[in-house]
Parts: C-alpha cells; structure tokens; sequence
C-alpha cells in the first residue's frame, strides 16, 4: 500500500491554532442542523411498530402481526413466500434501537439520534480524507460533500446504521490496526440491517490489493490479520436470524413488482445535476487523472459502488461515502489556502447553519403529520367497525402505528406480497375487477387519500365510491389528508353527502401544495376532473392553480 501522502510544508503566516477546532465545530453544527428536520418518512411508523412489538413480546414479528394480507394469494417470484419472513425480521435490532430511543425521548431522540448518525458517518469521511491527503480543507470539503448526499438519507430507517457501519469498515480497513473489529461489526450489522453485504465488497477490495500489491513485491501492512480477519468477519455475518439467507432474499428480490415501482429501487436520474452525480463524475475524473498512482482497492471500490449507484436510487449514499475521499486523495495539489480565506471559512459555515435555523428546517424534535391520515386513525379508533381496512400503499405505515393490531392494514411499505400489491393497484384504480376483490377480501372499511403523493395522479376508487347511483358504499369522514367509507357504518355513524367526495379533493390537494409546492401534480389533476365534469368555475379556478406552479 502506497504511503500516506507527506505533510504540507507550513506556510509562512500560519493561521492560529484555535482556528481550525472553531472551523470543526461550526461544521459539525452546520450537518446536525441539516440532518434534523422532523420525522417524516412513512416507513418510520411501522418500523417503529415492529420495534414496539420485539420489545414487549420478546419475539420477532413472524408471522406478520399487522396486514391481515400478507400470506394470502399465490407467490409471483420464486422465492417469495420464503423472503417474507426474512424481510421481517433482517432489521430487528435497529428496529428495537428505535422504538428504545422513542419511548426514552419521543420523536426528539428519534431526530438527534438521526442527526449524531449522519453527522459522524461525515466525520468518518473527513477524516478518511485527511488521513489520505494530509489537507484540512480538503477534508472539510470532503465531509461537506458526502453531507451533500447524506442529505437525501434524512429518514429514520435502518439503512442510517448501516451506512455508518459500511463508513466504520472503511476506517478500519484503512488503520489497519484494529482489524479484529470488523467480526463484532458485522456480526452487529447483520442484525441491523440486510446490507452487510456491501461490507463484503469493501473487505473483498482490500483482499484483492494485498494480492496485487504481494505480486509487485510490496506486501501491505497487517497482511496475515486482514486475511484472518476478512473471513471471520464474513463468518460472523451468519450470527442472525437468517443466517446467509439475507443474501439469497435480497437476490430474489429484483424480480419484484413493487420494487420496479418503487422509486429508491429505480436507477436514478443524472439529469439535472444532483449531489451524487457531481461527486460520481468528479471522482472517476480525479481516479483517471491520476490513474497511474491509484490504489487497485480505489479502483474496485469505486467501480463496485459506482455500479451500485447506477442500478439503484436507494445506494446513492455509496458514492457519498467512496467518491469525496477519492476526490480528496487524488485531486491535484494546490497550494495552501490564504490566510484570510481560512478566516473566511468558520463565517461561512455559521451562515450556512443560519439559514435552516431561520426557515424553521432544523431542529425539528417531532413528527411531521400534516400528509398522515390521524384523524381518520382517531375516527376508527373511536367507532370500531366490523370488516376488513383496506388502505393506501403510503399510508400503510402510519396507520399500522396506530391501528395494529387491532385492525390489520390491507398492504403497507414493507412491501410483502405482490399478488396483494397487484390487486391493491386494481381496486385503487376502481378496474373492472375492484367491486370483486373488495368482496374477497371481506372489506369493510376503505380508507384512502385523493392522491399519489409524488406525483399527484388522483385515485379513481374515491370517486367510484361517490358515485350517487350506488348505495353499497357510505362516505362517513373526510379531511385534508383522507376518506373514509364503510360498507356498514354502526348506528351512531351518520353518512354524508357523497358528493362531498369533491370538496374533499379540493382540500387535500389545497394542503398538500401548500406543504409541499414542488409536487403541484394534483392541480391540473383537479382541472382535468373538472373539465370532464362540466364544472366551468372549478375547471377555471383548479387550471390557473397549475399555471401558478409551472
């Protein structure tokens, strides 16, 4: 392995000694103010459930204690009815983490745990940095890079563990000295989470250049551990509920119809530019540039996570992690950053944390609600029913938090069953075949939102629902985030006008850009529903909305 690069000769008017501590300090407060907006992520509530559930039963979750759909129909993909379970259960301990930190703290140790998690996982980046470069700016700029990209990971899901835990094997692959770590790590992260199994690539690429590196001559440091302790570490993977099976089920997985929907498993767009693809592109950049001094473990581990990248949106945070250390290690040298410019640094910093702070962003110790259906959660909650819940695939989480197990969700983020995801696409889009899945199900209760909620595109069964000519079904809620029909309401409910159905729409989509003006999609989804219905006034008011949010 090539020696670290050699330390910068000081310039003649160094900056005093308390500069550079105040520069790192700003920064660590700049990520955590970036990294701390609200919970918000749909999948939150159910991981939370699940956590709930380990804790107080003392047992994983299988069988599946919350959709009452998830071992029904037959399996689409060989291998289906077998990665359920796995599913389940692969994330169990960050799961328990969460729910321990929830009830110690509520939502605000929920965010500042998310927000230590991203920041120190940038701070592992920067100093991998520094150690390759010997420069504290170009560390700084590399820990502010791979925050660029951390940015997109603000969610309170199991893959924060595991990006830390990939950015620790790195640092420990790279001290070489406490190499009889990675075993306990990843005996750890194969509890946390089923993505261990990039950890294998980053051992396999520091394999791979101790084999290189011993055929030129120059054995690597530590050689004998990293071979004792790669296989070990590869052999403590199998200390969890699934043992290697993880790997089969996450093989199996790309055959499937809710994931080729689902966008963090679609190939992302490089178009227009994005943190990921500007650190993407100027790595390979600096990687060719200086391609006769790259280290072969650089070239693997760029080309493995790379590729990663590509395939996937959900593995954007590799090339935050790898590219910024790259582009550290081997940009060209420059001289040493003027004085006045290394003053200049901690002022930016701070007015950079400033603007978060003053828009309300950081800093947000609770739950973010307002596209969550809670009232119609407290309706039913109030006024148990008999039936099934049919529900929306994005709301799924958020009611499993608040309904199970009482009442089982119809289908929810976890993604379990893709016949049921299937028929779930069917009755939402009110096709032929709704009214008779709706009748196999044993459907008694339909709640859904107007809406997709990225894209806008409105629901058509709402509608259906509403239609006056029919009787089966009673709207008896609505708000700005849902409805609410049964097929048998209970005495004490009284139904409304189904023609309220409209106003509603017209709420929820008033709401949401209002929330979230950067996802207007449903506006000219209003103005198209009204344009077919002849409504003039509502087709005027909903078509210069679009035109607004062009």
């Amino acid at each position: 392995m090539p020696r670290r690069a050699p330390q910068p000769s000081p310039p003649a008017n160094p900056a005093p000694r308390w500069l550079h501590p105040l520069t790192l300090c700003l920064a660590a407060f700049l990520l955590l103010a970036w990294f701390s907006p609200g919970v918000a992520d749909g999948d939150t509530w159910w991981h939370l459930k699940t956590g709930q559930y380990i804790l107080q039963n003392h047992r994983l979750p299988i069988p599946d204690p919350f959709a009452f759909t998830t071992y029904m129909g037959k399996p689409l993909y060989a291998g289906e009815e077998h990665s359920r379970d796995l599913f389940l259960s692969h994330e169990w301990l960050t799961q328990a983490l969460f729910y321990s930190l929830y009830s110690a703290g509520g939502f605000a140790a929920l965010v500042l745990f998310r927000a230590a998690d991203l920041t120190l996982l940038c701070a592992i980046v920067g100093f991998l940095a520094y150690r390759r470069s010997r420069g504290f700016y170009r560390s700084l700029a590399a820990a502010l890079l791979a925050a660029s990209v951390a940015l997109s990971y603000t969610s309170d899901r199991p893959f924060l563990v595991s990006f830390l835990l990939l950015a620790a094997t790195l640092l420990i692959l790279e001290l070489r000295r406490p190499l009889w770590l990675l075993p306990p790590l990843f005996a750890l992260w194969s509890n946390c989470h089923g993505d261990f199994v990039l950890g294998w690539a980053a051992m396999g690429a520091y394999c791979a250049e101790a084999l290189l590196m011993r055929r030129r001559g120059t054995p690597v440091p530590r050689e004998r551990w990293l071979w004792l302790c790669c296989p070990l570490a590869v052999a403590a993977s199998g200390l969890n509920p699934n043992g290697f099976r993880s790997v089969q089920f996450l093989l199996a997985s790309h055959n499937s119809l809710i994931q080729s929907r689902v966008w963090e498993w679609k190939s992302p767009t490089f178009w227009p530019p994005q943190p990921f693809n500007v650190v993407l592109v100027l790595a390979l950049a600096v990687l060719l540039l200086a391609r006769r001094r790259v280290r072969p473990a650089d070239w693997i581990l760029f080309g493995l996570y790379a590729l990663a990248t590509i395939m996937a949106a959900r593995n954007l945070m590799l090339t935050g992690i790898v590219g910024p250390i790259l582009i550290a290690a081997y940009f060209p040298r420059t001289r040493t950053l003027p004085r006045a410019l290394q003053y200049l640094a901690p002022l930016l910093l701070a007015a950079a944390a400033a603007v978060p702070i003053a828009r309300g962003d950081a800093f947000q110790l609770r739950a973010i609600t307002w596209n969550r259906p809670s009232g119609a959660a407290d309706f039913l909650l109030a006024h148990p029913t008999t039936g099934r819940l049919f529900n929306g695939y994005d709301q799924g989480g958020y009611l499993i938090w608040r309904l199970a197990p009482r009442q089982p969700v119809f289908i929810d983020g976890r993604a379990l069953n893709e016949s049921v995801y299937r028929d779930f696409l069917s009755i939402a889009n009110n096709h032929p075949d709704a009214a008779a899945l709706l009748t196999q199900y044993g459907i008694g209760v339909i709640l859904m939102e107007g809406f997709e909620d990225v894209t806008g595109i409105l629901w058509p069964l709402p509608l259906a629902l509403a239609d006056p000519s029919r009787d089966d079904w009673k709207l008896v809620y609505w708000d700005r985030q849902s409805f609410l029909f049964m097929r048998n309401p209970p005495p004490d409910v009284a139904p409304l006008p189904s023609l309220q159905v409209l106003t509603a729409l017209e709420a929820q989509c008033s709401d949401h850009i209002g929330h979230d003006p950067g996802t207007p999609g449903c506006t000219a989804e209003l103005a198209n529903l009204f344009a077919r219905m002849g409504d003039r006034a509502r087709f005027q008011k909903w078509r210069a909305t679009a035109m607004a949010y062009r």
